[in-house]
């Protein structure tokens, strides 16, 4: 016998601001599905989010604009179309080089959950 598919949303479908400096949407993350997430973030021109790492994987998917993803402290030239995995564990943050927002859409194995963020800017997380 086989379980019939049921539809779930993510809590927070809407943008909003996180103090990590970053827009994001989470098109889906919700407790019903622990293995997955998927959200979009958007850095402002001219901004860095913040130095953190995750318990988790990442892949961050580039939709639009350019810029830096910092990995353990390696520089790496991103722009829309290229696609990059971090590891958990590492630490990572994002700077927008360019002119205009960059985008860029985020998978993380399992789920991620503020118990996965670690800040690395200071002693507050």
């Amino acid at each position: 016998m086989t379980n019939t598919p049921t539809p779930f949303a993510s809590p927070n479908p809407d943008e909003f601001w996180l103090d990590e400096r970053i827009y994001i949407r989470e098109i889906m993350n919700a407790p019903e599905e622990p293995n997955v997430s998927l959200a979009r973030f958007r850095v402002p021109p001219n901004s860095t989010t913040q130095l953190h790492s995750l318990n988790i994987c990442e892949w961050y998917i580039m939709e639009l604009g350019t810029g830096i993803v910092e990995v353990d402290g390696h520089a790496i030239d991103m722009r829309a179309g290229q696609n990059i995995k971090i590891e958990a564990g590492q630490s990572q943050r994002v700077i927008n080089t360019g002119t205009e927002d960059l985008v860029f859409q985020s998978i993380c194995i399992p789920r991620w959950t503020h118990a996965c963020y670690k800040n690395l800017e200071d002693d507050d997380t």
